[in-house]
């Protein structure tokens, strides 16, 4: 019998349209796809994202809505020691099961990979190509995030007061102890809500809740300005 060397969990909320593509990817561009654990945590979709998840023979279960909180119960039920938050839309490069393990192998508890848009909007490259630095303000979770699951329990999971920022509030702890890589590899992402609510208007709205936070604004200040302008 195999053992699992990655739990990839991924959040979906009526995700119906790209659940199948992602799963069919990420078995297609594994190098060891026998090895790995898919973890669909459903928050509530009206859509067929349950059934075309549990055709594609992954493990299927669900939450309370919120990000957060659904990563929360992936990770809980994962099998594996290495953690792969990966987002619904997000579609990581070849071999990226083996490229995580090559740097948990480094002793690199936690990291991301480059990032880029399915867009040509001028602006969205520009923020696609400064993925590449090691910079926090470059972070994201649209990136995904591989973290060891002795580190993420160790820093208390993800912290579910957040329905936004709680990708950006786990990179800020790993960033502050030193624990975060970038591989040098391009994950794509879609860039749909760039296009539902405009370019422009969209990373104004993001860019203040970045600021806000660094601020000191707290979770449900945030999460009350993500409602009122953008969700």
């Amino acid at each position: 019998m195999t053992t699992t060397r990655l739990s990839i969990v991924i959040p979906a909320l009526n995700e119906a349209e790209t659940i199948g593509d992602l799963i069919d990817h990420l078995n297609t561009m594994a190098k060891h796809p026998n090895l790995l654990e898919i973890i669909v945590v459903d928050g509530g979709s009206t859509d067929d994202t349950i059934a075309l998840a549990k055709a594609k023979k992954t493990t299927v279960v669900t939450s309370p809505k919120g990000r957060a909180k659904q990563m929360n119960t992936g990770a809980y039920i994962a099998n594996s020691n290495i953690l792969y938050f990966l987002h619904a839309d997000s579609f990581p490069p070849e071999h990226y099961d083996d490229l995580i393990l090559a740097e948990v192998a480094k002793n690199n508890g936690a990291g991301c990979f480059r990032m880029r848009f399915d867009s040509n909007h001028w602006w969205l490259r520009l923020a696609s190509w400064f993925t590449k630095f090691s910079w926090r303000a470059c972070r994201g979770g649209d990136q995904s995030q591989f973290i060891t699951t002795q580190l993420f329990k160790q820093l208390g999971g993800f912290d579910e007061k957040f329905i936004v920022y709680e990708d950006n509030d786990l990179i800020n702890k790993l960033y502050a102890i030193n624990e975060f890589v970038v591989i040098n590899k391009i994950l794509t992402t879609s860039a749909r809500r760039y296009r539902e609510n405009g370019t422009w208007k969209l990373q104004y709205h993001y860019l203040a809740i970045y600021l806000k936070k660094w601020m000191g604004a707290s979770a449900a200040e945030l999460n009350d300005y993500y409602k009122r302008k953008i969700a």
